[in-house]
């Protein structure tokens, strides 16, 4: 990494990003010169125009600053609740000091008022007494569709994970393992290839699903799925391995991928379920350290046993059509040294850290990908090289 090209405590590894992180520190030098951060009000103010997209930051320096100016909104907020509260408590005591003082002198008195008044006071009660009552029926109401979706998604997800357990104790048996048909795949109309025999571990499964393509699993993890393939890559977005609707949906491979021949690049796609389920928890790989205990990823096809070395960790986002960038979803087979090395340049420029794993022409790759709820259309991928 070249020397310099550090901004506000981080450093950055080319000198593209290395400009845009002084174009972020300048933004807020001007906006730290604006705004007194002393001041609720000020801060507040600032808080509400980011939030409104006023500011675009390119950089986590610009990032950092946003945190920053976030907890002290929030800080400040609490503060002014805070002292809300304390004013009201005072008013009400007062007010109460003052009724008290004039019951005492015998200013006010229930005794005292015409029966129209008491009949309006008493109006008022009950109409008050009703708010309040059909306040709590709601809220209660709320409290009780809030407790049930949570338990039914709670039930759905442990439904789901111990239908894969289930799934999981099928690998290496013979319950459906029958004698078979080979299938015959067609390229072109000229070349026919026989598929090779299903492996013996996954005939039962195969035969009780038969887009199953593979199993992803990665130790000391929740990742230990099967993974499906068909024709689009809509199906399984909500489907299980049953071919049940289920939100979790599956692990799948991308349609346009091929397991035998096998593509340069098998690409599987998975839901960033709250649940952790599928690959909720493939965004750990953000920190290096989680990376250092997880670098191996086992991924067999049908066909053959494999395992993965992790290579790149990045961040991106699904890109429009008429954009000219890398888009790694589109990345199958490289139809050049030159084309490879390119594809590998992009990822390793927007890779969270160095693993120090690197790739050549020729070796077989493994994409996961999920999705990354800090930026519109936003994707979290992981990128491993083929090992054994």
């Amino acid at each position: 990494m070249a020397a310099g090209h550090t901004v506000e405590g981080r450093q950055f590894r080319t000198g593209a990003d290395y400009a845009a992180a002084l174009r972020d520190k300048k933004k807020i030098d001007q906006i730290r010169a604006e705004t007194n951060l002393e001041n609720p009000k000020e801060v507040l103010a600032l808080y509400t125009r980011m939030k409104a997209g006023a500011y675009r930051f390119e950089t986590m320096v610009g990032h950092d600053f946003d945190d920053q100016i976030y907890e002290l909104a929030e800080k400040y907020k609490s503060q002014s609740n805070t002292k809300g509260k304390k004013s009201q408590k005072g008013q009400r005591k007062k007010s109460k000091q003052r009724s008290d003082l004039n019951k005492k002198d015998g200013k006010i008195s229930l005794d005292d008022l015409d029966e129209g008044m008491k009949r309006e006071i008493a109006v008022q009660l009950r109409a008050r007494d009703k708010r309040r009552r059909l306040l709590v029926g709601i809220c209660a109401l709320g409290a009780v569709f809030c407790f049930g979706y949570f338990f039914w998604y709670y039930y759905l997800a442990e439904r789901s994970s111990a239908d894969y357990e289930q799934l999981a104790s099928l690998k290496n048996s013979d319950v459906l393992a029958a004698d078979r048909e080979e299938p015959i795949i067609l390229r072109g109309e000229e070349e026919k290839i026989e598929l090779p025999e299903v492996l013996d571990e996954y005939k039962t499964l195969f035969n009780k699903n038969k887009k199953l393509i593979g199993w992803l699993k990665i130790d000391d993890t929740i990742i230990d799925y099967p993974v499906m393939q068909t024709s689009n890559n809509d199906y399984y977005l909500n489907h299980n391995f049953n071919q049940e609707k289920d939100n979790n949906g599956s692990i799948f491979m991308d349609a346009a991928c091929v397991a035998y021949p096998r593509s340069q690049n098998l690409i599987l796609y998975g839901h960033h379920m709250r649940s952790g389920k599928m690959f909720g928890d493939l965004e750990k790989y953000a920190k290096e350290s989680y990376y250092k205990e997880h670098s191996i990823i086992h991924f067999d096809t049908i066909y053959e046993k494999s395992v993965y070395q992790v290579m790149y960790v990045f961040r991106t986002r699904v890109l429009k059509e008429n954009e000219i960038a890398f888009k790694y979803y589109q990345f199958i087979d490289a139809g050049s040294v030159e084309e490879f090395n390119s594809n590998m340049k992009e990822m390793a420029r927007m890779s969270l850290y160095d693993t120090g794993v690197t790739a050549g022409y020729g070796d077989e790759l493994l994409t996961l990908s999920t999705c990354d709820n800090s930026q519109t259309d936003g994707r979290f991928v992981v990128v491993a090289k083929r090992i054994q």
